[in-house]
Formats: structure tokens, C-alpha cells, sequence
């Protein structure tokens, strides 16, 4: 299994790794797509706390820790509209806990 979870119909190239900074992109998948998609990332999730997003220039590596946020929105306006967000946090290096 790899440690990468692809947005759909993009390939490998030469990829820009995205650790710091603001990025943000905003995909529109089909049914299908958005499936396999949700279907890789949580197959991530239950293997192990990092994650790596990827489309064909790009890529976000990431430790996370437990728990996830998960936020669901509901909205009618002009139209109805769900929007189900997570919300992943980063890894923190150990307790803090130590013997000098």
C-alpha cells in the first residue's frame, strides 16, 4: 500500500513538495472519482498517522495525530449545499515528558 493518496486523474511528474506556506486547491471530481478518492485516504487512515496528497505537480506530506476534526455543514440558500469537512492536525514530537 502506498503512502500516498492521489487526486484523481492526474499523473506523476516532477512534483513540488508543499511542507510550509499556504496552499490550497479546489478539484471538482465525479461520483466515481470522489469515491475512489475518499476510499484511498481512508485506507491511509487506518494504516497509519501520515498521509501524503498528491496531484500531478504537487504534494503534501503529513503527520497527523488523533483525533480527526470532522465538521458538517448544511446550508440553504440559493441552493442546498453539504459540505463535509476534515480536519487533520500535526503530529507532536513525544510528551513533553522528560529526566534530566
Amino acid at each position: 500500500m502506498s503512502d500516498r493518496v492521489n487526486v484523481p486523474d492526474d499523473t506523476d511528474h516532477d512534483s513540488r513538495t508543499i511542507t510550509d506556506g499556504f496552499f490550497e486547491r479546489e478539484i471538482h471530481l465525479s461520483r466515481q472519482e470522489t469515491a475512489t478518492f475518499l476510499r484511498d485516504l481512508a485506507d491511509q487512515l487506518e494504516a497509519e498517522t501520515t498521509v501524503t496528497v498528491a496531484g500531478s505537480d504537487w504534494e503534501i506530506p503529513f503527520d497527523y495525530r488523533e483525533p480527526i476534526e470532522v465538521e458538517i455543514e448544511f446550508t440553504k440558500q440559493r441552493e442546498r449545499e453539504l459540505e463535509i469537512e476534515l480536519e487533520f492536525s500535526e503530529a507532536e514530537d513525544g510528551s513533553g515528558l522528560s529526566v534530566r
